[in-house]
């Protein structure tokens, strides 16, 4: 019989469980080696999805339709104090405009996720439930750096901060973009946190997201892409980015 927490994970994957649930399902996952499977094949599922299926774009004439309907439900609002025999009408238009707002929010606004980030926090997860966590193990950059050169399509920053609380462990390669991103790997206290850098595909990638009690702090450098994902505080993985971002200014002047 499947374990009684299965409906919690795929629940916890679909981001409807608040933080206490959240919580214990992860310590869960721990402990049950069939429910971090299954947590496993429907992240790598909801990542084939987003990168298969891309969200359909609304038509430029709905949009205009939308938006002239909003207009005239919005001067509609403003007319003059109605008599008490029109009051229902007017309350009626009130309805019909937060209606339209609500339509329009939902067709026009950019969607709330971006697939980028589902495929970031994809390979996050799985390299922390794997042995695919470190290919080369150093806290040597000059081990590390030249080994991305010759297994990754891009030669990211790498740099060891442990006098500032951030132990490099080393790096590996995974896949994004259709291409062999680069990953390199620091320790902060119990933490791991993955910096991950790609070639600049120009796809939609949030300054910072949460998802599933993992981080995200993406950000460009030259013609790369970077992004660090970790369980850490927010704090702790912004002093990690603004110490990767010091010195790679540092490194392309």
């Amino acid at each position: 019989m499947p374990c009684a927490e299965s409906l919690q994970v795929q629940a916890y994957v679909d981001g409807e469980t608040d933080a206490m649930a959240s919580a214990a399902i992860e310590q869960h996952l721990e402990n049950c080696a069939e429910c971090r499977a299954l947590h496993r094949d429907l992240l790598e599922l909801h990542t084939a999805l987003h990168r298969e299926l891309p969200y359909a774009q609304t038509p430029p004439a709905l949009r205009a339709q939308i938006m002239r309907a909003l207009d005239k439900e919005s001067g509609a609002a403003h007319l003059p104090r109605r008599t008490p025999g029109n009051w229902m009408g007017a309350v009626s238009g009130l309805v019909a405009a937060s209606a339209a707002a609500a339509l329009a929010f939902v067709l026009i606004a950019p969607p709330i996720t971006s697939p980028l980030v589902d495929e970031l926090l994809g390979a996050h997860v799985n390299s922390l439930m794997s042995s695919h966590l470190i290919d080369v193990v150093s806290t040597d950059k000059h081990t590390v750096k030249p080994w991305f050169a010759g297994h990754t399509d891009v030669s990211p920053l790498v740099a060891d901060f442990d006098a500032e609380g951030y132990k490099l462990l080393g790096g590996r390669v995974d896949y994004l973009e259709h291409q062999r991103a680069a990953v390199v790997v620091y320790q902060h206290g119990l933490h791991v946190i993955n910096v991950f850098s790609w070639a600049d595909s120009r796809r939609s990638l949030p300054a910072q997201a949460t998802r599933n009690g993992y981080h995200f702090a993406c950000w460009k450098a030259g013609d790369l892409d970077y992004c660090a994902v970790s369980d850490t505080a927010w704090d702790e993985l912004q002093g990690l980015v603004r110490l990767v971002q010091g010195a790679s200014a540092l490194e392309q002047r």
